[in-house]
């Protein structure tokens, strides 16, 4: 089903649908605004779904066990430590 719609543009935009069209790219404006359309509408979707995963992801952290930051402080200066030997510092 198709349906009609009025649809306001810049200047800028009317000159860039227009040549979209006359390069073959697109049949029509209409082809153009749809094709916009259809990738806001992916955007918008995939956008949804990474903030889905997102909140789930601090969700199951936030429920679940704390690492101590003790052992990777640890280890980072004994890292930064044999460094310095080996380089005489």
């Amino acid at each position: 089903m198709s349906v009609k719609a009025s649809v306001s543009m810049s200047d800028q935009q009317d000159a860039f649908v227009r040549a979209l069209v006359q390069q073959g790219r697109f049949a029509s404006a209409s082809a153009v605004v749809q094709r916009g359309l259809d990738l806001l509408q992916q955007e918008t979707e995939r956008e949804a779904a990474e903030l889905a995963a997102l909140r789930a992801f601090f969700a199951e952290r936030a429920n679940g066990p704390f690492d101590d930051t003790d052992p990777a402080r640890s280890a980072a200066q004994d890292m930064i430590a044999r460094k310095r030997a080996a380089h005489g510092l």
